[in-house]
């Protein structure tokens, strides 16, 4: 499905943000917005003609040099080198779908008319998006407080006619593509690369992927959670929403609700127990599930609150005549929210790869490593392994990184939030419980084949079936790497309508 977004100042939502990140489509300014930036900058020129004093960054040095004046012949040079010298990104690439909305975002900020841009600079990244020319973008480098600078910097690089970037995703270098799109060097005026280099970015964009992301994989981890229970001939009692009302924590409500739901015209959950409770990996999906929930919606608050703000610095406000220094760019709101999710997503994880454990050992009469001939077949036995190994790994990354902060700029920056370190951890983090919750379901499918003749429900038998359409069941030992990779995408392109 493709889109047109108008960027404009009013409220984005996260269906907005949704349309961003899973289709494909076009932006645009709005009217309204390339009125408020070019009322900014018509502000601000004519502010610098009648005024003389220092304002920090537009006629000043930057950071710890703030107390350096710069006279006015020398306000284009100073913004192209700060750009220059701020592109001090290193490590892996990122992800050109990170970049993208990274694109998004930015013009989202300026197009408030807080920021002091022209028109061009701001629709030069509208172009970018539109063209699918991604800059190239390094990991690390950004201390997440004066702004992502060095991330931000390799992002407008290009506008420049340096750097590098992804064009049809094939790494071009700026002086190529811009030729080929007959698009001129920007001249940046006063504040222009301050403008762009300041800002939340860079973290924001990695926060807005990993939560929508993380919602998705709150309603397949509840699907699979179900068809585990199923699977395993769990009971459906600790479900009752009598229990949950006595403790009526809003996810913990949503999440028995969704599995009553799910297993409703199951035969397997009616059919009499031998068992008077199950082990808390089934029993306590409502409460885990439910308090990573309940994560999940906060962050994703935080998250949009933050795609609709201004976090440059100074900001500046036309209709006052201000220009205020301040700290809009301090990414500490995001750094404890992304922390916060990388534990709560990683907790998904964890409670997944115990189901895991439970179906294959031999319980509940299910087969040992559940194929018809354990011995000779080691079955779903290593899948676990390798599960076990990336929830351990996800335990890693959830040490916060908000904790930390290591003064920068000669003290200038005393204390820096450490966000972008905590984005990328998250990052990493969502994308592992892909791989996790492909385990359980590899699993869980290969295990409910074993209650036949009875059924699960009618929702749980076509998600199965769908998901066979991919993967066969496991008659004998096969090479296992390529059915999870297949159940991995499957958990990743399957529409969800629940």
């Amino acid at each position: 499905m493709s889109f047109k977004h108008a960027i404009s100042t009013e409220t984005i939502s996260l269906e907005t943000l949704e349309k961003i990140v899973f289709s494909s489509g076009t932006l645009s300014l709005s009217d309204e917005a390339k009125m408020r930036i070019e009322k900014c900058r018509l502000y601000l020129n004519d502010k610098l003609k009648k005024s003389s004093a220092p304002i920090y960054g537009i006629n000043t040095g930057f950071g710890s040099l703030y107390n350096k004046n710069i006279s006015s012949d020398q306000l284009e040079k100073l913004q192209e080198n700060l750009v220059k010298s701020h592109a001090c990104g290193i490590g892996a690439e990122v992800p050109s779908d990170i970049v993208r909305l990274m694109l998004f975002l930015k013009v989202q900020s300026l197009a408030y008319g807080n920021s002091g841009v022209q028109v061009s600079t701001a629709q030069r990244l509208v172009d970018f998006f539109n063209h699918e020319v991604y800059p190239v973008v390094y990991e690390m480098g950004s201390l997440g407080a004066s702004g992502d600078l060095a991330p931000l910097a390799h992002l407008c690089l290009p506008m420049l006619n340096e750097g590098e970037a992804y064009v049809k995703q094939v790494k071009t270098p700026a002086i190529l593509f811009n030729k080929t799109f007959q698009w001129n060097p920007l001249h940046l005026q006063s504040k222009e690369g301050l403008a762009l280099l300041n800002g939340t970015q860079f973290m924001l964009a990695y926060g807005v992927w990993c939560t929508l992301h993380a919602n998705r994989i709150l309603k397949l981890a509840n699907i699979i959670g179900a068809l585990s229970l199923d699977a395993f001939d769990g009971r459906i009692e600790a479900f009752d929403e009598k229990i949950h009302a006595v403790r009526p924590h809003a996810g913990q409500v949503n999440v028995a609700a969704t599995i009553r739901e799910l297993l409703k015209g199951s035969e397997i959950i009616r059919q009499p127990k031998k068992h008077v409770q199950d082990p808390y990996s089934f029993r306590c999906i409502p409460q885990v599930h439910g308090a990573s929930a309940d994560t999940i919606a906060y962050v994703s608050q935080v998250m949009l609150k933050e795609a609709n703000s201004v976090t440059d610095n100074p900001n500046v406000f036309p209709d006052e005549d201000a220009i205020l220094s301040g700290g809009n760019f301090h990414g500490q709101p995001l750094a404890l929210a992304l922390d916060f999710l990388a534990i709560a997503v990683a907790e998904l994880g964890n409670i997944s790869e115990r189901r895991t454990f439970q179906l294959i050992s031999g319980s509940r009469d299910l087969p040992n490593y559940l194929v018809a001939n354990p011995g000779i077949n080691s079955g779903m036995m290593i899948p676990q392994y390798t599960a076990a190994s990336i929830v351990s790994q996800n335990k890693q990354l959830c040490t916060p990184a908000s904790v930390d902060s290591i003064v920068s700029s000669n003290g200038q920056e005393d204390h820096v939030s450490m966000g972008a370190n905590a984005a990328t951890k998250v990052y990493k983090v969502v994308n592992n419980l892909y791989s996790i919750l492909a385990i359980e379901l590899l699993t869980a499918a290969q295990a409910i084949e074993f209650r036949k003749p009875l059924h699960t429900s009618p929702f749980l038998e076509n998600f199965v079936d769908t998901f066979r359409k991919e993967v066969s069941f496991i008659q004998e030992d096969r090479l296992m790497h390529n059915d999870m990779k297949k159940a991995e995408d499957f958990l990743k392109n399957i529409e969800l309508n629940k």
